[in-house]
């Protein structure tokens, strides 16, 4: 199996921020035409961030993780188009449920765009209420407990 052609690490909001800007505008304001003042919510300096870079160093995925004690809210999942499929974002997820985890939480949940259900439910998440909009998007509610992980 050949190694992956990026990497993943943690990250602060202050030291990062440049690189985690770039991605989530082109994503979530280019391209999914989410209004900045939503996506800018003033949550990013306490969170902590998942950055996937290539072998340049270029940015090309993030996640953010908030801890509001026992419960953990992972968000702001974002990895550009050109490297969708290649497990970019299954590494992110996974590192931010392992730091989730190490810090205490006792479960996690994200609000998953409708589409993406099916990734967050390989990693058994749950899907919860009803379909609803966040920016204009459908989203689910989804939960995973630690300890029903795969």
């Amino acid at each position: 199996m050949s190694q992956p052609r990026y990497a993943t690490h943690l990250v602060t909001w202050q030291a990062s921020e440049p690189q985690l800007r770039t991605i989530r505008t082109e994503v979530f304001i280019h391209k999914q035409h989410v209004p900045a003042e939503l996506e800018w919510d003033g949550e990013d300096p306490r969170a902590i961030h998942a950055l996937a870079t290539d072998l340049s160093g270029n940015p090309i995925g993030t996640a953010r993780l908030l801890l509001h004690g026992e419960l953990a809210h992972i968000g702001r999942m974002a990895v550009l188009p050109a490297w969708r499929g290649q497990g970019v974002g299954a590494r992110l997820l996974l590192l931010l449920m392992d730091e989730a985890r190490q810090r205490g939480a006792g479960s996690v949940f994200l609000n998953a765009q409708t589409y993406a259900v099916p990734f967050y439910e390989r990693f058994n998440f749950v899907r919860e209420g009803t379909e609803f909009l966040d920016a204009g998007i459908p989203h689910y509610r989804m939960t995973l407990t630690f300890g029903h992980e795969v």
